[in-house]
């Protein structure tokens, strides 16, 4: 019987030894989640900047092809149209007809973690073409 109360008495000393240790690991893990999780948040934001150039592009290309009069403007105004205003700033839309096509090209600047505030200098392009009709 002793000799047991003698081994539990080590293993509760053991443990309240080992008492703070998962808190420091904690701590010292805790920054690089929370850059992994800026890091993904980035990476979302840049799929969307990639979503967003497509989808212009295509609503451009569809809407100059489909005006008879003052097709760039059309083409122009419906691009920028379904654009969150976070991504309104510099936004370049390049429309033309080109060998039975209609094109149009955008191009998006990706925001750093808040749309709105800070851009990278980095362009995203979203080309789409349409076939003239008539």
């Amino acid at each position: 019987m002793v000799t047991t109360e003698r081994a539990e008495t080590r293993i509760g000393r053991r443990r309240d030894r080992d008492s703070g240790q998962t808190a420091i690991e904690f701590v010292g893990v805790t920054p690089l989640i929370i850059l992994m999780l800026i890091a993904l948040w980035q990476c979302a934001l840049i799929g969307y900047t990639f979503i967003l150039a497509g989808n212009a592009a295509d609503v451009a290309a569809r809407a100059g092809n489909g005006s008879q009069w003052r097709q760039d403007a059309a083409c122009k105004e419906a691009g920028r149209k379904d654009l969150p205003d976070a991504w309104q700033g510099d936004v370049e839309i390049e429309c033309g007809a080109d060998w039975g096509l209609y094109r149009a090209t955008v191009s998006l600047e990706v925001p750093v973690l808040v749309p709105g505030v800070l851009n990278f200098p980095m362009k995203v392009d979203g080309n789409a073409a349409s076939a003239k009709e008539g």
